[in-house]
Formats: C-alpha cells, structure tokens, sequence
C-alpha cells in the first residue's frame, strides 16, 4: 500500500527564537516546505491557503492556544481531519493524554533537538499512515531514541 509523502508542514509558533530553529531543521535537514504562523488566529486564516500535509502547533500561544486551535480546525470541514502535532514545554503524561485525547497525533517536548525534528516528525506521519486517520499515533520516547523529544 503506497503512502502519502510529509511534504507540507504548518507550524503555530509564538516564540522567534523556536521559528527560526524549526523552519532551518525542518526545511534543511528534513527537505519540507515550512509556513511559519505566530498565533492561532493567523493559523486558522492560513491553512487553507497554504493546504498543509501536517500542523506542527504550540500549545500554549498568548492569542489562542493549541487545544482552541485544534477545535477550530476540527469544527470546519475542510479541516477536520488534517494532523495536528503539539508542541510543548510541559509534556507532563497527563497533559500528553489530554492532548491526544483531542485528536494530537503526538506530542514534541520543548526544547527538542533540531537535527532530530525532521525525523522524528517523518515517524509520526508514518505512523499517521500506517494506522489511517482514526487516531492518534501510539507513540513513546524510547522508539526514538532519545529522551525528551516526544512525550
């Protein structure tokens, strides 16, 4: 069964310092097309446009946080089922429950390795395909291999 290629990657993030990094790993290491967003509003104003494969998004934002974010997305029809990865400083399991219990495919924990975003994110949209749409991606730190990037 052939899959859909990552390609296209969204990313909701507030913090410059983060963007930069993120969009230098993401386009450099990992060959995708990066659409930087600073808050939830503007996301929400973008996606369509830029129809992207995956959302990358922060949980915490001042604007609009991540979960609001996901709900809005959900609530639209032309963006219900596209893949939404949070991102967080505060990966605590709880949280990280609460956060795929909303329909997050996964969760990256802040701060996280530049050289390793590309893949890691490569393996939760493997994952994505692999189990479909219906559901979040079974995933732990130690399928990475290193501690601390995915909760």
């Amino acid at each position: 069964m052939a899959f859909e290629q990552l390609k296209r990657i969204l990313m909701v993030e507030d913090d410059v310092d983060i963007q930069t990094v993120a969009r230098l790993s993401l386009e450099a290491v990992g060959g995708y097309v990066v659409e930087i967003c600073s808050g939830g509003y503007e996301a929400l104003g973008r996606v369509k446009d830029f129809a992207p494969d995956l959302v990358l998004l922060d949980v915490m934002m001042p604007d609009m946080d991540g979960p609001t974010v996901l709900q809005n997305l959900r609530a639209d029809s032309q963006t219900s089922s596209l893949p939404v990865v949070f991102m967080t400083a505060k990966a605590q399991a709880h949280e990280v429950a609460s956060y795929k219990a909303m329909g997050g495919l996964a969760v990256v924990s802040k701060p996280f390795d530049p050289m390793l975003l590309p893949a890691t994110l490569a393996h939760i949209w493997q994952q994505y395909q692999e189990q479909g749409d219906g559901g979040a991606a079974d995933l732990s730190k130690s399928e990475l291999g290193r501690g601390g990037e995915m909760a």
